[in-house]
């Protein structure tokens, strides 16, 4: 069950008594993640909702960025101080242990993948300059979500993208985050291999594996989602100053249709695989994104940030 999130089955004894071990240490890597976002909210009513956002977005990022690359180097990971440097600042991935060292080859990318990523940010930046100020009305909903999928473009699929490729051709392994979502054949496949690995990684290795040695892969699956809710809903609802617990409800319906895909009433409908397994991430994960993105913080946070931009 759920082997899609799970350690791997030959995991050594003595690799989780380390594991044990490295998480009575490890606090220290939380410091960052708990300070910054602290700092950054007192300055709140100072500042514009889409900059405190952004600001806040990005102290939660280095928060993240810092916990798992103390975690790796608890870990054993080593490199180089341009290195370290380079994973912390540089890349928007979350696999230390990957980006650090990791031993693995990497193949330069081809010619096709640069066009790919290119287009990408192209696409994205037709849809944030050209398509959601043609829409007819002033500023209203359709327009953010019509930017904020061009934004998603942009920054996820295109410039994220790019950068993986920048860092392969000089041989460090940073996978793209991205990696074809729209084919994904359920809500495991689509969480775990396919949308935002950086975020996935991070929760995987943060918080689904030291739940899941207490309670079970259930139970970890679940805190999983719930974390990444929490997370969202601060970044999203607090800006914003409303819409509450919407983002978190997302996560917790990604979670539970994680669970009912991996079950044998999934198994037996086939919502874990082929077409049907697609159709059922695609109402899963595509249906409730309202919750996600909602009214209040398409309104008070994304419209006024474009409008800044000059797009709208």
């Amino acid at each position: 069950m759920l082997r899609s999130l799970a350690m791997p089955i030959g995991t050594s004894m003595s690799h989780r008594e380390t594991t044990h071990a490295g998480d009575k240490c490890a606090w220290p890597g939380w410091i960052p993640l708990v300070a910054l976002p602290a700092i950054v909210s007192a300055f709140r009513g100072r500042l514009a909702p889409w900059a405190f956002m952004w600001l806040l977005a990005f102290a939660i990022f280095l928060g993240c960025k810092w916990a798992t690359w103390f975690r790796a180097r608890i870990d054993g990971a080593r490199a180089t101080p341009a290195r370290n440097v380079a994973y912390l600042f540089l890349w928007p991935g979350m696999d230390a242990a990957a980006f650090l060292g990791g031993g693995r080859s990497v193949a330069r990318p081809r010619a096709s993948a640069w066009l790919a990523a290119a287009a990408k940010t192209v696409a994205g930046c037709v849809l944030v300059w050209i398509v959601a100020r043609k829409q007819p009305g002033a500023n209203t909903l359709l327009d953010g979500w019509i930017g904020m999928l061009g934004l998603v473009l942009v920054l996820h699929f295109g410039l994220f993208h790019l950068i993986a490729l920048a860092w392969q051709t000089v041989g460090v392994n940073a996978q793209p985050i991205m990696r074809s979502p729209i084919l994904s054949t359920s809500p495991s496949d689509f969480w775990g291999r396919r949308w935002n690995l950086g975020f996935r990684q991070l929760t995987h290795g943060l918080v689904f594996q030291p739940v899941r040695r207490r309670f079970g892969s259930a139970s970890a699956l679940l805190a999983s989602f719930l974390v990444s809710g929490i997370i969202h809903d601060f970044v999203i609802s607090f800006p914003a100053r409303g819409g509450y617990g919407l983002p978190t409800g997302y996560f917790v319906l990604q979670g539970i249709g994680a669970l009912v895909e991996r079950s044998k009433a999934g198994a037996h409908l086939g919502i874990d695989r082929g077409f049907r397994g697609w159709l059922f991430t695609l109402v899963c994960a595509g249906a409730p994104a309202y919750w996600l993105f909602h009214p209040l913080f398409i309104r008070r946070v994304i419209l006024p940030f474009f409008g800044w931009l000059g797009s709208l």
